[in-house]
């Protein structure tokens, strides 16, 4: 089994108090055990990719300019990484087995090379983190079962800003998508 940690959009528009769409408390609280999943992966010679909501500001075509303010708007603060992570990019950034890219839907497989990257480096297992549970945490889960990847979600590394949405996913990916969930 070979796996890999995604770290799904932990970036200041969902994470910092004044993001545009932040989770705060919640999305905040999950900073240390992302950092040490990250660590432990790079420590067993595990991938670490970091799918990021990227945006082009005025994209009156992009179907989520209809369900929310402009977010994560490219080269913008809002799209940086948010705190601590942001740190341990910048210092992990050259390292073969961290990948950071730029995705433009709910899942992180979407109009990616996720999938060919995934195979290549026959990685069969994912670990997903980040936020939100109930969007783009729970599409790249169900995009990654129905191309039969493996999936291990620990609750205290995934967070939303609404909380019975969050709850839905947590027993949706264990209950309909036979993921782990620790």
């Amino acid at each position: 089994m070979k796996k890999a940690l995604l770290i799904i959009d932990y970036t200041n528009d969902f994470i910092a108090d004044n993001g545009t769409l932040s989770c705060k408390e919640s999305g905040q609280a999950i900073e240390e055990p992302i950092l040490k999943l990250a660590d432990t992966y790079l420590a067993n010679g595990d991938y670490v990719i970091l799918p990021t909501d990227t945006h082009q500001l005025n994209d009156k075509y992009h179907p989520e300019s209809k369900l929310f303010p402009p977010h994560n708007i490219e080269k913008t603060w809002g799209h940086q990484l948010y705190g601590k992570l942001a740190k341990w990019y910048q210092n992990n950034q050259a390292n073969e087995l961290v990948w950071q890219y730029s995705k433009d839907r709910y899942s992180s497989f979407q109009n990616t090379g996720l999938d060919n990257f995934l195979r290549t480096h026959k990685i069969d297992t994912l670990c997903l983190t980040g936020v939100c549970t109930d969007i783009c945490v729970l599409h790249t889960a169900v995009d990654a079962y129905d191309l039969n990847y493996a999936l291990e979600i620990p609750k205290n590394a995934v967070a939303s800003f609404d909380q019975i949405g969050h709850d839905w996913a947590l027993r949706h990916f264990e209950s309909s998508l036979g993921a782990k969930v620790y």
